[in-house]
This record gives structure tokens, C-alpha cells and sequence, in this order.
């Protein structure tokens, strides 16, 4: 059985704190896992459909449209004050640093990133959120093509690629103590609402040990340096239907979104749920 943390290996050393993280919490279950990569460009969504999954971050997007549901672990809870020792996260609209834009509507008329389809805190918040802004004119003059991670989203706005990109908090957060010279070229201008963060996921029913050495890592002390490394204050219980928000909200924001064009040029990988150019 596979665990994986793609979603927030934001760096090398990062992914090594996690795959100790890991095999630590296998060794004191005694649930044997093999930690992979499936680092990008591999579709992450290919991650999230194979059958042997046993401890796997995955987008609440999906996870909440998918049929059946992979069997809910338990969700990591940020160490950071502003997520007030809650499984929440939410996306920080981020510029560079020595840009013009103050506020999100300072770039309307620009380029946008997203990471992918999939992602909520990549696409679907961020879309709702700008669902709020929208007018009878595009709100942005191009989404460029997906970025696929959080780094590679602030790479290209760091970059020039484009202007603006919403970021998962929580990837942010360890961007800021594993890449700081990126985030340091960056700086937010808005957030969405928060939200329940990704949680771990197995395929199949979770073993009862498992779960019970994730929500004791905290009071482990070799478990608990990692976990201080990866700026996580514990890891918690959290229901399956508090992800239905998430389902809910996306069908709403794509109801909204068919009606109206959200960029003069839309990525061709946008275009079956935003269209393209008009």
C-alpha cells in the first residue's frame, strides 16, 4: 500500500520530512508503506485512482465528486496562527512583490494561472470568488495553461508567465520555511473563504492503527519533529460531509461560469468548463 504527499512536497526536503513522517507512522502501526513520488508532470489525478492507496493527500475537490469515495483518514491541522488550530485552508491570490496591484480587481485585463482542473484551492475557489466580481466584460484578458503544482503557479508569476495566481495556503505556508527566496518575490492581494483542508485518504477501509498513530504523531517526539519541520500543529479527525461543501459550491460556480466569459483567451485545457475564445 502506497502514501504519498505531492500535494504539499513543495521542495526536496520537504517530501524527504514527509516520507519520514510516513515511514515512521508505518513503523508504529505496523501497516507496511511504500512511500512514492508521482512527482509531476504524472497527472495527479492518476494518484488518486489507483486502488492501493493507504495514506494519500487528496484535493477535497475530488475527493467530493468522486464515486465511490475513497475511505476518509484523518486531515492535517497548520501550526500557523492565522489557521487557528483548524483542518482549514483556504487560497492567497498572489502578485510579485514590486507589481503595480494592490487590490485583485487592479488585475483585471491581465494573465492568470491556475494549476489545474481538479484543484480547489487552484480553480475552484478561486473561481467562485471572481464569480463575484465579474461584469459583462472578461475579467481577465488570458488563463494561461494549467501549472499543475503551487510552485509552478507562483514560478510563473514570479517568472512574468502571468500576473496573478491563487495559492493553497497551507503550500504557501511551507514554500515560506522550505523556499523562501521564491515567496519572498510574492506577496497576496486577496484570500477565498476557508474551507476544509485535503485530507489523507485510503482506497480501502483504513486500518484502525493507522489512523489512531496519525492523530498521536503530535505526542511522539521523533514523529513530532517532523511534524514541526512541515509547520503542522496535529493531525484530526474530520467527517466525510463536511467535503460536501465542495461539490456543492463547484456546481454552482460552474452554472455561473457558463453564462459568462471568464478571459478573452481560455487555456485549451479550460475549455470544456470555461470555453474558450469568444
Amino acid at each position: 500500500m502506497i502514501a504519498n504527499a505531492r500535494m504539499y512536497a513543495v521542495s526536496a526536503a520537504a517530501a524527504e520530512f514527509w516520507r519520514q513522517l510516513f515511514l515512521s507512522v508505518a513503523k508504529r502501526s505496523g501497516v507496511a508503506l511504500e512511500v512514492i513520488e508521482h512527482a509531476p508532470p504524472a497527472p495527479i489525478a492518476e494518484l488518486w485512482e489507483r486502488a492501493d492507496k493507504a495514506a494519500v493527500f487528496m484535493c477535497g475537490l475530488p475527493y467530493s465528486r468522486a464515486v465511490p469515495r475513497p475511505q476518509l483518514l484523518v486531515a492535517p491541522v497548520p501550526a500557523a496562527r492565522d489557521f487557528n488550530g483548524k483542518a482549514e485552508y483556504w487560497s492567497e491570490f498572489v502578485v510579485r512583490v514590486e507589481s503595480r496591484y494592490q487590490t485583485l480587481a487592479d488585475t483585471w485585463g491581465t494573465r492568470i494561472a491556475f494549476t489545474t482542473p481538479e484543484s480547489q484551492s487552484g480553480f475552484a475557489a478561486p473561481l467562485r470568488y471572481l464569480s463575484r466580481e465579474a461584469g459583462p466584460r472578461p475579467l481577465y484578458a488570458e488563463l494561461i495553461a494549467p501549472q499543475l503544482t503551487p510552485v509552478g503557479a507562483i514560478n510563473a508569476v514570479v517568472d512574468g508567465i502571468a500576473d496573478v495566481a491563487p495559492i493553497d495556503s497551507y503550500a504557501l505556508l511551507l514554500m515560506s520555511q522550505f523556499q523562501p527566496a521564491l515567496v519572498s518575490q510574492v506577496r497576496s492581494i486577496a484570500r477565498t473563504q476557508a474551507r476544509p483542508i485535503p485530507p489523507l485518504v485510503a482506497s480501502n477501509a483504513s486500518p484502525d492503527a493507522l489512523v489512531r498513530v496519525f492523530l498521536a504523531a503530535h505526542e511522539t517526539p521523533a514523529m513530532r519533529d517532523r511534524m514541526t519541520h512541515l509547520l503542522l500543529s496535529h493531525f484530526e479527525r474530520v467527517e466525510p460531509r463536511s467535503y460536501d461543501v465542495f461539490r456543492a459550491e463547484f456546481e454552482e460556480t460552474l452554472q455561473y461560469w457558463f453564462t459568462h466569459r471568464f478571459a478573452l483567451h481560455v487555456d485549451e485545457a479550460f475549455v470544456p468548463i470555461l470555453g474558450g475564445t469568444q
